[in-house]
């Protein structure tokens, strides 16, 4: 007989996108309709979300219409509450640094959203204080879990690059102004005085995937621009946008190759899926999104000549070759969910920790000084 398992998960910030959509509907509803998380020893684990944040009346809609049954408005309350097993973390990145502290004084598991704090010396605060309380702790890499890069990595576990030259990267769409049409993204985006900005927020992502994937970030050269300074807010209010809506980074890798990555709220979409990577190594090359993988090998590498005087005659995209998935690929952010709720119960070994997420607030505090100095600056390693 299956025995379940009940692990009550503090979830704060809950009522905005990312919060809602992908870690509450999409991680931990879709594991309670699935029957929860099995852990192979005749034991199911049973997630119990209780919902935190600041608008109650939301709050208490979102309950009922997920048949759950708690809530609160009250963070101390909930992290006194010695049945609440794990803390986690959506809110805005201005207010996180403050309640994860508290969390991890409570003796409460910690599992949030990045970037971790508004700058490395509290990032690494953090780190030290959970090593020190001796709760587990990870950070969301979800990247790390996308169906094309899942495809990309199983291409470098196999060889096919060779010598990995270089990683191009395009992110970004057009995020509208807020005045004749709403906005994608909520305005504190656009205001680096509450937290926002393209760097703060990107960085830590292209941290991690470089870092997974290719080799560790050792240096970093920068650029960003605020293109869009005026928008609209959430009332339809003009304001100023103080923070970055784009970036333009360059990032030597350990090993040698070089990445350059493009950021950017204020570029319309001309490729096939929002963000793209391009893998170039002297066996063959890659391009990977957020599902589909498409490769070059070298024997198929066709033969372009350079002429301005003709029209190109190849159709270069037809020239590349589909992965296929060979696999069953689930939603991200809850593949890496259930495997941190197996860190928390089985003690299953993970090292998304909040000192990888001390890597990524690191690389956004150095891109934006490399922007403001105008030079390139080496990217330390860190360690507590």
């Amino acid at each position: 007989m299956t025995e379940r398992r009940i692990v009550r998960i503090a979830m704060n910030g809950v009522t905005g996108r990312m919060g809602y959509r992908q870690h509450l509907v999409r991680s931990l509803l879709a594991l309670r309709e699935q029957g929860g998380l099995d852990l192979g020893d005749g034991t199911t684990l049973w997630p119990e979300p209780v919902l935190v944040g600041r608008r109650e009346h939301v709050l208490k809609a979102m309950a009922d219409q997920h048949g759950l049954t708690e809530w609160s408005t009250e963070l101390d309350a909930v992290l006194a509450d010695p049945s609440i097993d794990i803390y986690f973390d959506a809110q805005v990145t201005s207010a996180r640094e403050e309640a994860i502290g508290k969390a991890i004084a409570a003796g409460k598991h910690i599992y949030t959203e990045k970037p971790t704090a508004t700058g490395l010396a509290g990032a690494l605060g953090l780190a030290r204080l959970a090593r020190e309380a001796g709760v587990k702790h990870g950070v969301v890499q979800d990247k790390l879990f996308l169906p094309g890069l899942l495809k990309l990595r199983r291409l470098i576990d196999g060889g096919f690059f060779g010598r990995i030259l270089s990683v191009r990267g395009e992110f970004g769409y057009w995020v509208f102004e807020g005045d004749w049409q709403s906005a994608q993204r909520p305005s504190w985006n656009y205001r680096r005085e509450d937290g926002g900005g393209i760097v703060v927020d990107m960085f830590p992502h292209w941290e991690y995937v470089l870092h997974e994937l290719f080799g560790r970030v050792t240096s970093v050269t920068a650029h960003t621009a605020t293109h869009i300074p005026r928008r609209w807010d959430e009332h339809g209010e003009p304001y100023a946008a103080t923070a970055d809506d784009a970036a333009y980074g360059i990032f030597q890798l350990e090993g040698g190759a070089v990445a350059q990555i493009n950021s950017s709220w204020a570029v319309r979409v001309n490729r096939d899926e929002l963000v793209e990577f391009q893998v170039d190594g002297t066996e063959g090359s890659a391009v990977a999104g957020l599902r589909n993988c498409r490769v070059q090998h070298r024997g198929s590498t066709p033969k372009p000549v350079w002429n301005p005087d003709l029209p190109a005659t190849e159709e270069f995209r037809s020239q590349w070759q589909e992965v296929p998935d060979n696999d069953v690929f689930d939603n991200g952010f809850k593949a890496q969910w259930e495997l941190f709720l197996r860190h928390v119960v089985l003690d299953e070994p993970y090292h998304w920790d909040l000192l990888a997420g001390a890597r990524g607030v690191q690389l956004a505090e150095l891109g934006l000084r490399s922007c403001a100095e105008g030079r390139r600056l080496d990217v330390p390693e860190i360690a507590l």
